[in-house]
């Protein structure tokens, strides 16, 4: 009698508790890997924002199989050793799955460390070809890669007529794969890399570097590496009198470096995913962005917001958190629809399509090509 009492009395303590909210169903927790520190800290600020944005969002309309997502930042810094530092961090963590990844130098030692624990990661920018071999299943790139944006690039240099090219980076996993890339094509079609200089992450003087490249009077200067040290190298060309095209590849699609380079940036082409402006589907997004955080969504806004819807209708089709069923959901996942496009994945876990798009420098906006 006693006994039942007590279990009657239990159970009207755990429905009153339910009535009134006072029991929480567990929390969903998802890993940030982003820069939030160091060079790139403005676009890893910028991923991390719209990250938490579309988390929000999820957990108003009523959350993931009934959990809130909770979020957890590691900081990789755009560091190799930061980004394995961070990696471990939201491992130890037991996150149940990760989004981010900016810089792909950053992110390339993080995929074992995520794969030998069965993380499950979309990645929302880095897009390094080197990403694909060192896969091991459980990560899915929704940027193209860099197979795409070469054949950007090729294009354009190709319609404007260009035969000698120069091409710059700064022996990062991502920018130098990037020029890599390039060269070979580039020389595969007949033409000729005039210039192939590799240089070192925040140096301020170029003088010896565009020495070198006026020496060799190249049709096109292509800087493969991100925005703060390309805007100084724009920005050194110009002043030595350099007057023929100059290209960017993607990590240096931020505003910051328009801001940095100045009118030296006028007419510079750049080779991006498609950023909020262009999108249509993004404009809620864009009013959303802009009222909570009181600036303008930066270049990989759009993806990173999408990355993170993406994982949460992922786990939702899998129906539980177990990781080998979320890395089945997302391997199976068809036309997601994103702002930022519709998400399919190849067999090796990549964009099944090129969202790439070249822009053009105009009054201090990078605006799309004509």
């Amino acid at each position: 009698m006693r006994k039942s009492l007590l279990v009657s009395t239990v159970c009207g303590v755990a429905a009153g508790m339910l009535l009134f909210g006072q029991v929480h169903a567990a929390d969903l927790k998802i890993g940030i890997m982003i820069p939030t520190t160091g060079s790139e800290a403005t676009s890893g600020k910028d991923m991390e924002n719209a990250i938490k944005l579309a988390a929000k969002e999820i957990n108003e309309g009523g959350g993931v199989l009934g959990m809130n997502i909770v979020t957890m930042t590691g900081d990789d810094a755009c560091d190799p050793q930061q980004g394995t530092a961070a990696a471990n961090k939201l491992v130890s963590a037991d996150v149940a799955a990760v989004v981010g990844g900016y810089c792909s130098g950053a992110t390339l030692p993080t995929l074992k460390i995520y794969g030998d624990a069965n993380v499950p990661f979309v990645i929302c920018a880095a897009n390094s070809t080197k990403l694909i071999d060192a896969n091991m299943g459980n990560a899915f790139q929704i940027n193209s890669t860099g197979f795409d944006q070469v054949n950007t690039a090729v294009e354009l240099f190709e319609k404007k007529g260009i035969q000698k090219i120069a091409l710059i980076h700064q022996g990062d996993g991502y920018s130098e794969d990037l020029a890599k890339l390039t060269r070979e094509k580039w020389t595969a079609m007949g033409k000729e890399v005039v210039a192939y200089e590799v240089v070192n992450k925040g140096e301020q003087d170029q003088s010896a570097l565009v020495t070198r490249i006026k020496s060799k009077a190249p049709d096109a200067v292509f800087w493969t590496a991100y925005y703060a040290d390309g805007a100084l190298v724009i920005k050194q060309l110009r002043q030595a009198g350099y007057r023929d095209l100059i290209a960017v590849g993607d990590g240096s699609n931020s505003p910051k470096l328009l801001e940095i380079a100045g009118k030296a940036a006028e007419g510079v082409y750049c080779f991006s995913n498609p950023t909020v402006e262009y999108l249509p589907a993004a404009k809620e997004f864009h009013a959303k962005y802009k009222q909570t955080f009181n600036q303008e969504p930066d270049a990989y806004a759009a993806l990173a917001y999408d990355g993170m819807n993406l994982m949460a209708d992922a786990i939702t089709r899998a129906g539980s958190t177990d990781k080998d069923a979320i890395k089945k959901a997302l391997a199976e996942t068809s036309g997601f629809t994103g702002i930022a496009g519709p998400i399919s994945f190849t067999d090796k876990n990549t964009l099944a399509r090129s969202n790439f798009v070249t822009l053009i420098a105009k009054d201090g906006k990078w605006t799309l090509a004509e």
